[in-house]
């Protein structure tokens, strides 16, 4: 029975704990969604009646975007509520706004406004209300400058996309760019990124082309064909769309998107293509744009098919709806501000009321809100993964920087390349990066659809020629001529530098129209010097500048040149007088100081190693020591003239004589060849050889007028009154002729190319001296950073390697040739050097060394007995005597003196008989007198009878004669 009680107690509270817990989990909820904090967003675009659909997207956008979210986050205790505010489409109404939403909907934070232009003012207006501004689309480099801890930038910053433009225009070598873009802080804010990008790749922008908001087709059309007169052709558009399809439009009228052209669209456009009219996207054929990268992942395929439906649903008269990039950060900035507002949590909301009531505007009456500053730091914290990509704010700014490289075809933006700022640019189709060569881009189609990639520059072809400066010139007409036909009155330009310019301009791969203008006075005078020539160019009078033009370093701050096409150094041309035997020294000329004292020296050692190897053995080189001296020094002079009468006996001194001989034979003979050179070849001799002279001497000077050389001459020292303008060659030799002393010049100085000309007219009376001072020669000239520079100079090198410009100097300079006696080299000193023979020194003195060597270790060998006596006490230096006193007496084991020794006996002691041999022409020398005996009569002073005496019996006289 208890068991029965318990059962059915069991059955009854079962149901009822069931029941009272769902009861009060739905009153729970119910009490929780109750309890849930409204927290009013501002939405600031533009609502007008027929105003463009692109903020009607938006606003659609953000709603769905704000269902999902707390359809997925169900449990957050605050709720974002849009409160739309209707910007009218400019500036003022984007900030009526904004203090509306501020002051009567309490705003906690605005999204908006969508321009740059409208969002400079509300940026401003929540600055001072400390309520959070956040932009899905205003890109403008310009609102960062504000300065704002209140202001967020959930799009791309304008800043950040040069880089790639610069990159792309980079990759394809072009040299100028011209931007164009709108007349207001959004189209103004990325210039100077732009061209700082552009200048650190050395690309020049030689225009700006700026175009009003409010400009009619026919003032854009203006704009355009100021642009098509320019050679610059590669542009870079940055405007609104709206603006910016109205150009193109007009562009293709007047053939500007032909071939030849390169467009390159910023993103503010790029970003918008998939919202304009095919009609539009068909005059854009063939362009570059920049479009913000976004990966088309499952989540954002899916959110814009919803998205789509709901819209066709509530707008079923709109068509092509389709969300562009700024829909889908629209999307992420809800998702970011709802997380925000949940961590600052359900915190007091509530505005500061203004301190004073009497404030006549509403701007001055702006509230103050308590909740503004810690939204701002929530907001910087927020990290996610959204439809634009990942979500990471630093200092207000999104944290995104790749970007699409993309190609208008078809009226369809195709993506050709990536950019990122890591990688630069990328192909879309393979991994591997490209940082020192060509991005290998997708196919391009260009405007125009042109094979090859846009030179990006061109002569422009409604009816305009390059005008070309030539200098006039009164003289020296081989370079440049001016003539004018009296039948047509036309002016007929020719000369050496002309030629040389119509020659390189016939390599270049494309027509180059061209004028030539003289640069002259009413009365056919030129209209000033070379320099004032120059800067015209810079002046923009002229195009170019072609003639005998030298590269200076002050012309190249305003101009660019071309490579050099011929030398032009400066020098000096004096006249020449004959100096043919006015000199008394001039035999001495023809070698050095240096070369005449080594011959002395090796004179004298010669003389004396010859008579080291013959004084025992020949009779020649013995007798008294003055006459043994001077037959030394006699023999050793005299084979300087292959004179000597004396013979050599000893093979040694054969050997030594052979050497020095060949000496002797290669120093004479180059001696003579010098000293008839001088006396035939060089009699013209220049009447100065240094400027210094002439500055010293207080000479007149002439130079070639207009010239830069009158500069020169300056910097040297001379002043204006003892300078001379020459015109052309007859006058310079004309005031030459004359001399200073009669009211002439001493000197002519100028370019070597002009001096070249005028000495091969008067090669007999004048000479060149120099060069003075250095130049780079004559070039073209052309305006800074032009794009014909590379090509010309190429040209130009091409010329300059092959035979044509030898043919063009033969042609209008002349054959140097011919006068080529008359340079400048035949006048430095030409005396011969010991450095052109110091090996033949060389090699005679190391020959008679090692001769002396040889002797002197055989005679010490032969005598050791008496340098190293085994029984002797004699000091060292009696030894050394007696080995002088050995080799000062004949060698009676030469074969010389053993073929006249019974002869000489008969003679015993100053062989003067009348049987003496004939190679005895002087008494014997003194040292000769003593009567010799053993060792040790001449260390011991006994005296005994010689055993070397000869049969007293004759001999048959055997004479040698050796000579060479």
């Amino acid at each position: 029975m208890i068991m029965k009680n318990h059962t059915n107690i069991n059955t009854i509270l079962v149901p009822f704990i069931f029941f009272f817990v769902l009861f009060s989990w739905i009153f729970m909820a119910m009490n929780a969604q109750n309890t849930t904090i409204r927290v009013n967003v501002g939405v600031i675009l533009d609502f007008d009646s027929g105003s463009k659909k692109t903020d009607k997207f938006y606003w659609s956008c953000l709603n769905l975007a704000l269902s999902d979210f707390y359809a997925s986050n169900r449990h957050y205790k605050t709720r974002l509520v849009l409160l739309p505010g209707n910007s009218k489409g400019n500036v003022v109404g984007a900030a009526a706004a904004a203090v509306d939403l501020i002051n009567n909907a309490e705003v906690q934070a605005i999204i908006g406004p969508v321009t740059s232009m409208q969002a400079n003012f509300v940026v401003n207006v929540g600055h001072q209300a400390q309520v959070p501004i956040l932009t899905f689309s205003a890109s403008s480099p310009s609102l960062t400058s504000l300065g704002s801890s209140f202001f967020f930038r959930l799009t791309q910053n304008d800043s950040i996309q040069v880089k790639a433009i610069s990159d792309i225009v980079q990759n394809f070598g072009w040299r100028q760019v011209v931007p164009i873009f709108e007349d207001t802080s959004y189209g103004e804010g990325i210039i100077p990124f732009l061209i700082d990008a552009l200048q650190a790749i050395e690309a020049h922008v030689p225009h700006r082309s700026v175009v009003s908001q409010l400009a009619t087709d026919d003032q854009i059309e203006i704009e355009l064909n100021r642009l098509k007169g320019m050679p610059t052709r590669v542009f870079i558009v940055h405007m609104n769309p709206h603006l910016c399809s109205r150009l193109f439009a007009r562009a293709k009228e007047i053939g500007m998107m032909s071939d030849g052209y390169v467009w390159i669209i910023a993103s503010g456009t790029s970003n918008r293509l998939s919202l304009m009219r095919h009609s539009h996207l068909n005059t854009m054929e063939g362009v570059l744009g920049i479009q913000t990268y976004i990966r088309r992942t499952l989540k954002l395929r899916e959110f814009e098919k919803r998205w789509k439906m709901k819209f066709q649903q509530e707008n079923p008269n709109v068509t092509k709806v389709k969300l562009d990039v700024y829909g889908f950060q629209a999307h992420d900035a809800v998702f970011a501000l709802a997380m925000a507002v949940e961590q600052v949590g359900y915190t007091s909301i509530e505005y500061r009321k203004p301190s004073d009531s009497f404030k006549a505007t509403d701007l001055d009456a702006l509230k103050v809100s308590h909740y503004g500053q810690k939204l701002v730091g929530a907001l910087s914290g927020i990290r996610f993964e959204g439809l634009a990509g990942d979500f990471n704010v630093v200092e207000g700014e999104l944290q995104s920087s790749t970007y699409n490289i993309i190609n208008v075809i078809g009226g369809k933006a195709k993506e050709i390349a990536l950019w990122t700022p890591e990688k630069g640019l990328v192909p879309t189709n393979t991994s591997k990066i490209f940082t020192n060569s060509k991005c290998i881009f997708g196919p391009i189609k260009w405007p125009g659809d042109p094979i090859c990639v846009p030179k990006g520059w061109e002569i422009p072809t409604k009816g305009n020629k390059l005008k070309i400066g030539v200098p006039v010139k009164k003289g020296f007409e081989e370079f440049v001529q001016i003539t004018k036909d009296p039948n047509t009155n036309t002016t007929i330009v020719t000369g050496f530098c002309i030629d040389v310019f119509l020659a390189a301009v016939k390599l270049l791969p494309y027509d180059l129209p061209h004028v030539f203008i003289p640069y002259e006075n009413s009365n056919g005078s030129m209209a000033g010097t070379y320099d004032e020539l120059v800067y015209q160019v810079f002046l923009k009078q002229f195009d170019a500048v072609v003639g005998d033009t030298t590269i200076r370093a002050n012309r190249s701050l305003y101009v660019d040149f071309t490579m050099p096409y011929t030398k032009s150094d400066v020098a000096i041309v004096v006249p020449i007088k004959d100096n043919t035997r006015k000199n008394a020294w001039i035999f001495m000329k023809p070698l050095t100081g240096g070369l005449w004292l080594t011959n002395l020296c090796f004179f004298i050692f010669i003389g004396f190693v010859v008579w080291v190897l013959e004084h025992r053995i020949n009779e020649d080189f013995r007798g008294p020591p003055s006459h043994q001296v001077g037959t030394s020094i006699w023999f050793s002079f005299s084979t300087m003239v292959f004179s000597h009468r004396e013979r050599v006996v000893s093979n040694l001194a054969r050997f030594v004589m052979i050497i020095w001989i060949f000496v002797m034979l290669i120093v004479t003979q180059s001696y003579t060849a010098s000293l008839s050179s001088l006396l035939t070849v060089q009699q013209l001799m220049p009447t100065v050889t240094d400027l210094s002279d002439l500055l010293r001497n207080g000479d007149d000077v002439g130079y070639i007028e207009n010239a830069f050389v009158r500069e020169v001459l300056y910097e040297i020292g001379f002043n204006n009154t003892r300078l001379r303008a020459i015109k052309s060659a007859e006058d310079g030799d004309k005031e030459l002729t004359k001399g200073t002393a009669k009211g002439g010049i001493a000197a002519f100085v100028g370019g070597t190319p002009y001096l070249k000309v005028f000495v091969a007219k008067y090669c007999s009376k004048y000479t060149m001296i120099g060069p003075i001072s250095k130049t780079n020669g004559f070039a073209f000239v052309f305006p800074k950073r032009s794009p014909l520079i590379a090509d010309m100079s190429s040209a130009i090198l091409n010329l300059t390697e092959g035979k044509e410009i030898l043919n063009l100097e033969a042609t209008w300079l002349g054959n140097e040739s011919i006068c080529q006696g008359s340079s400048s080299a035949n006048i430095s000193g030409n005396s011969l050097g010991l450095e052109s023979f110091w090996g033949l020194f060389l090699i005679a003195g190391v020959a008679s060394v090692l001769a002396l060597i040889i002797f002197f270790s055989s005679f010490l060998y032969e005598h050791k007995h008496v340098l190293m006596p085994s029984n002797s006490s004699a000091s060292i230096w009696r030894r050394i005597h007696a080995l002088i006193e050995i080799f000062d007496n004949r060698d009676a084991s030469s074969y010389t003196f053993r073929s006249s020794q019974p002869s000489n006996k008969i003679n015993s002691v100053g062989d003067h008989g009348p049987n003496a041999s004939p190679i005895s022409n002087w008494p014997e020398s003194p040292f000769s007198y003593t009567n010799h005996g053993d060792l040790d009569s001449v260390f011991g002073g006994q005296q005994t009878p010689s055993t070397g005496e000869a049969s007293p019996e004759p001999v048959p006289t055997i004479e040698l004669a050796i000579t060479i």
